[in-house]
């Protein structure tokens, strides 16, 4: 593997970082602040110091997180894939590269397919209902109505029903904008038949896609009243707010407690939500650029409530409690689909 070194700027030698994530996967490389705790240090003197092939990854981080988390639903193992991305990308000869961020992404891709297959497997046997690891977003997600749609929870429990490859093929397509002849070297096939999984992919998601998000205003104001009739415990409140036919996932992972199956109708959700103990803390937020409340006991997030909101009345609770999946909730994680060339 080529060495590569990128000086702090502050010492005249750059030390060796250890690459987290196990003892196969922990490569040592000679770049202070390259992959370091699951990202690559950004900005300051680290940045400035960085040579071409380390600034091309970090240029290019957020869309390759945002790349591996719409395949896979969970940041975690986007991390992972990044971290896989980043051990093959210094391996490379740079000078036989035309277009870095087609590389780049066509790299993640293959990392996340092999990782949404694995994480396939997993998922057989997970207790209850899976839900994508939620992640704090900033606003201008919230703007970005396609971004925030791809990353939402109705739409990626809606690609958890493809195939791998329909996946793929469909994120690069629909959210990323990326070409037939693009995508094809990313998953390996011909352009003919990206072209045909992309039709059929299409037509599977419409199927099932949710309706357009709420606005902004609409959001806000049916989280407050939400907020206040659980915060007061008043049922009538609450169900003026909740859809006669709403549904409830709660996602426990067999860790923490939580509906082993889906909640559905108003009555029946709003005698679960009753149990909120009045000691918690609500807190609205924005989670995968859609709103939410953040559900904290003993000043600790218990749980993320994202909800999905349709002419003023939420018809959609997504009650995420697995502490694995809870480890972000501490920082705004950026996405972005395009980026620097």
């Amino acid at each position: 593997m080529t060495d590569r070194r990128v000086s702090d700027g502050t010492r005249g030698t750059a030390g060796p970082v250890a690459v987290p994530g196990g003892t196969d996967r922990a490569r040592e490389r000679d770049s202070e602040g390259a992959y370091e705790g699951g990202r690559v240090r950004e900005g300051g003197p680290v940045r400035d110091g960085m040579d071409g092939v380390t600034r091309a990854f970090v240029d290019h981080r957020n869309l390759l997180f945002t790349v591996a988390y719409d395949m896979l639903g969970s940041a975690a193992d986007a991390e992972d894939v990044l971290q896989e991305t980043w051990l093959r990308w210094v391996g490379v000869d740079p000078g036989t590269v035309r277009d870095q961020r087609a590389y780049l992404v066509r790299i993640t891709t293959r990392q996340a397919l092999t990782q949404l297959r694995t994480l396939g497997r997993r998922k057989e046997s997970y207790v209850g209902p899976w839900l994508p690891e939620p992640l704090l977003t900033a606003p201008d997600v919230a703007d970005d109505v396609e971004l925030a749609d791809s990353v939402s929870m109705a739409m990626l429990l809606v690609l958890e029903t493809l195939r791998p490859t329909e996946r793929a093929v469909f994120v690069l397509r629909e959210v990323f904008g990326l070409g037939y002849d693009e995508i094809a070297e990313a998953v390996d096939k011909t352009p003919a038949a990206v072209r045909q999984i992309a039709h059929r992919a299409r037509g599977h998601v419409a199927a099932r896609r949710p309706r357009e998000a709420a606005s902004a205003a609409e959001a806000r104001r049916t989280v407050q009243a939400f907020r206040r009739a659980v915060e007061t415990g008043d049922l009538r409140r609450l169900l003026d707010v909740l859809a006669p036919d709403v549904v409830l996932l709660t996602d426990g992972g067999g860790v923490v407690r939580a509906a082993s199956a889906p909640v559905v109708g108003a009555d029946r959700v709003a005698h679960v939500l009753g149990r909120i103990a009045p000691v918690t803390s609500l807190r609205p937020a924005l989670v995968n650029g859609g709103p939410a409340l953040l559900v904290r006991l003993g000043g600790a997030v218990d749980t993320v409530m994202a909800m999905r909101i349709d002419g003023g009345l939420i018809t959609a609770l997504y009650a995420v409690r697995n502490p694995g999946k809870l480890s972000r909730l501490d920082r705004v994680t950026t996405l972005e689909t395009t980026t620097r060339r």
